[in-house]
């Protein structure tokens, strides 16, 4: 989960703009004066160019790469094409309009589970199908935050103390965020890369008291269900504490957190 403030980012994309008007200022001062020596035709091209550059710009509000573009060519940068998933993630049709319940089992504990395809159809679709398969049995919940507003146990991690996945499985789009950024006890959400809103992968996170997640780039995090019994199992996680290196309240959890099983029906 990513939680970096969105006004860091808007202050530095407010740097950026900055420094590339300032450039350009002294991009033109250079070509004025080169217009002063050079024959009057070929001054005449040269600000018919300057002004295009200036208009292609200033109007827009730019981005980096616009301006950069701008200076290179007067051109627009090449679109982006628009994300998607690869064929090795389930279709969301699989689980639209349907609800799965089951079984998550930890360290010998059993926590009940609903999964809601009505609202995030893609992510119920793509957690039937791992749990289905078998994925879960014998990976690790890695992370678990112990703070006053942010209390979650992160689960699906293939190392026990380390949240990261080199896999390659990604997948969105996001689905059911919360507009305030709250996410009550007993929410099950998709963890993510940060500001990527096709940054989904096998993990998902436990809310075990009412957490707030701000937004990223991208935006919040998928709520795909919800747990139904057992969510004192994994605050009792949360209170054992977490393991010596991590941040205090953002870490490992001291004791090894195994999932035993993960069923849905």
């Amino acid at each position: 989960m990513a939680t970096r403030p969105r006004e860091t980012r808007e202050a530095k994309r407010r740097i950026r703009q900055m420094e590339a008007k300032r450039e350009l200022r002294q991009e033109q001062g250079k070509r004025r004066r080169l217009d002063n020596i050079v024959a009057a035709a070929g001054g005449a091209a040269f600000l018919a160019a300057a002004v295009v550059l200036q208009l292609t710009v200033f109007n827009s509000n730019p981005t980096e790469a616009e301006y950069a573009a701008a200076q290179a060519g007067l051109k627009s940068p090449t679109a982006s094409p628009s994300p998607s998933n690869g064929p090795d993630i389930p279709k969301p049709e699989t689980a639209a309009g349907k609800t799965f319940t089951g079984e998550l089992k930890l360290n010998g504990a059993t926590v009940g589970v609903s999964l809601d395809g009505k609202k995030a159809p893609q992510a119920a679709a793509v957690f039937k199908s791992l749990a289905d398969s078998g994925y879960y049995k014998g990976l690790f919940c890695p992370r678990v935050t112990t703070g006053s507003s942010f209390a979650v146990l992160q689960c699906g991690g293939t190392k026990p103390t380390d949240t990261g996945d080199d896999s390659g499985y990604r997948w969105g789009p996001l689905e059911n965020t919360p507009a305030d950024n709250k996410y009550p006890a007993g929410t099950i959400a998709v963890a993510r890369s940060g500001d990527n809103a096709y940054g989904n992968g096998h993990q998902f996170f436990i809310v075990y008291k009412d957490t707030v997640i701000p937004a990223d780039g991208a935006g919040g995090y998928t709520i795909v269900g919800k747990v139904t019994s057992g969510l004192d199992a994994v605050a009792k996680i949360a209170k054992a504490g977490v393991k010596a290196g991590g941040s205090g309240t953002d870490g490992a959890p001291v004791a090894t957190v195994t999932i035993d099983s993960f069923s849905l029906k």
